[in-house]
């Protein structure tokens, strides 16, 4: 049995010769939900998208659902691997809801039948059967982030990965999603500020700083640990 995410000293530098990750190792077993939390220029979400492809690293190995993040198997990784980010509108582009939740399945070849088999179940999945036909850009923040959810599980994927999925959403739809990533019955890395969430939901948080991974553990004890939090600028919920 392969591990969901494999990762083992990743490095990257963008371009302007920042060093976003410097020498990144974690793994993640199947169906286990783990929390991605750090300060802002920790190297989250640079390192999130590496994990389908979207950036490749320079050193160091990932692999996803025992393939090897790399040039040539970049269709089968983001076929396993699902990424949902912050901002709906950067996912959601179509004319309807079904049109944005059907463009990967298309995209895979799938059959009309097939397709909208995969899109009745991915919005019934976030609980928005009954948007199948709406404008996705009329929709609220909370609305769109579920359809991007669903955007994401129509192509089945092994592993979910967010990133700041909670941010902008009033309470309401914030409980919302909150239960909707608690009922997903799927791997699951999420990076997030929203600590009260990190401690409902998940039960390892893996805490990165400055490109690199300095604390991996339960979740609970590493919010005990008032020190390491504060020493990364993290505050106990």
């Amino acid at each position: 049995m392969h591990h969901s995410i494999e990762v083992d000293q990743l490095t990257y530098t963008y371009p302007d010769g920042r060093q976003a990750l410097r020498g990144v190792s974690l793994h993640i077993e199947p169906c286990e939900k783990v929390a991605l939390v750090g300060p802002n220029g920790a190297g989250k979400s640079t390192l999130i998208l590496h994990l389908n492809g979207i950036l490749l690293g320079q050193g160091g190995r990932v692999r996803v659902c025992g393939l090897d993040v790399g040039t040539k198997t970049l269709g089968r990784v983001r076929a396993q691997v699902g990424l949902v980010f912050q901002n709906p509108d950067d996912q959601l582009f179509s004319p309807t809801v079904f049109d944005d939740v059907a463009f990967g399945p298309l995209y895979q070849g799938l059959t009309p039948h097939e397709v909208h088999s995969r899109v009745e179940a991915a919005l019934r999945a976030v609980c928005m059967d009954d948007y199948i036909h709406r404008v996705s850009h009329h929709l609220s923040v909370g609305e769109k982030k579920r359809i991007a959810i669903a955007s994401v599980l129509s192509m089945q994927p092994e592993v979910l990965v967010l990133d700041e999925p909670t941010a902008g959403l009033d309470p309401r739809a914030r409980r919302s999603l909150i239960r909707l990533l608690d009922e997903l019955p799927i791997t699951m890395l999420v990076s997030s500020h929203d600590m009260l969430m990190v401690r409902e939901l998940f039960p390892r948080m893996i805490i990165m700083d400055d490109g690199r991974t300095v604390a991996d553990g339960p979740t609970l004890d590493l919010m005990n640990n008032a020190a390491l939090l504060e020493a990364h600028g993290l505050e106990k919920p």
